[in-house]
């Protein structure tokens, strides 16, 4: 049987822990190379660098059949550029993360994390974003990395639908098992704080509460996070909403 060949890459930056700690997972399962950012790139959901070049830097690993390289881009890009001009083989799975922070919930829309695993499936690749719900440089990812290995192992041996992905969450510390959810409602509140300036324009912080607004259904994956379990949500990027044509219908006319 041929080798999987396993693309990896994230919005921490190639140096993150998480990005590093999944490599080597994959690793067991085939021949990896990280393509990922030289620096952080959160919240770049599938935003793409088109007016200035970007640069690729090779990068040494400790371990065989790991290969790296660092890319001046967004994750999107390092998926784009990974399949057009770095691999000589299209990918058999593209990992993104394990990203430092949640992307449950609204978050998705916003993440770089599922930005790379959507630019993924849009390459018809099975595709997944893994994420640990703690923000700290030095994150604890050992409760959950049995459950993700499980998850990549299954990935690889089974046949994924076509277009979509998996936005995968665990919660910090002890996990009780993994649950099929679907995004949970959510929304983002108080999204900017304002500092005064020494001059005339006044500066603005991105800052911001997340509101949860499906407090007690475990079929929501923030709140089975919140209950302890590793959630899989399958994401589509055809964001038509079809219960709203009929509506549209009112629109239509004849020229």
């Amino acid at each position: 049987m041929k080798t999987p060949l396993i693309l990896i890459t994230n919005d921490d930056g190639i140096q993150a822990k998480g990005i590093q700690t999944i490599a080597r997972v994959a690793a067991k399962y085939g021949n990896v190379v990280v393509v990922a950012p030289n620096g952080p790139r959160s919240a770049q959901s599938s935003a793409l660098t088109i007016e200035v070049p970007v640069s690729v830097k090779p990068v040494p690993s400790d371990v065989e059949n790991i290969t790296q390289f660092a890319v001046s881009g967004t994750p999107a890009d390092c998926v784009k550029l990974a399949i057009s001009q770095l691999l000589d083989e299209k990918p058999d799975l593209v990992i993104s993360g394990i990203n430092h922070g949640s992307n449950a919930s609204i978050n998705v829309i916003y993440s770089g994390t599922i930005g790379a695993a959507i630019e993924g499936a849009l390459h018809g690749i099975p595709s997944i974003g893994f994420s640990l719900c703690d923000h700290d440089a030095d994150a604890d990812f050992e409760p959950s990395l049995l459950y993700f290995e499980q998850i990549i192992a299954k990935t690889i041996n089974s046949e994924m639908p076509k277009d979509i992905c998996l936005n995968v969450n665990a919660p910090k510390g002890e996990v009780k098992g993994i649950r099929a959810c679907r995004q949970a409602e959510g929304r983002w509140a108080n999204d900017f704080g304002q500092t005064p300036a020494p001059r005339a324009n006044d500066y603005y912080w991105l800052i911001g509460d997340f509101m949860f607004l499906n407090d007690n259904d475990m079929n929501a994956d923030q709140c089975a996070i919140e209950n302890g379990y590793i959630t899989v949500v399958p994401l589509q990027f055809d964001m038509t909403a079809y219960k709203a044509i009929e509506f549209c219908k009112q629109y239509e006319t004849e020229a």
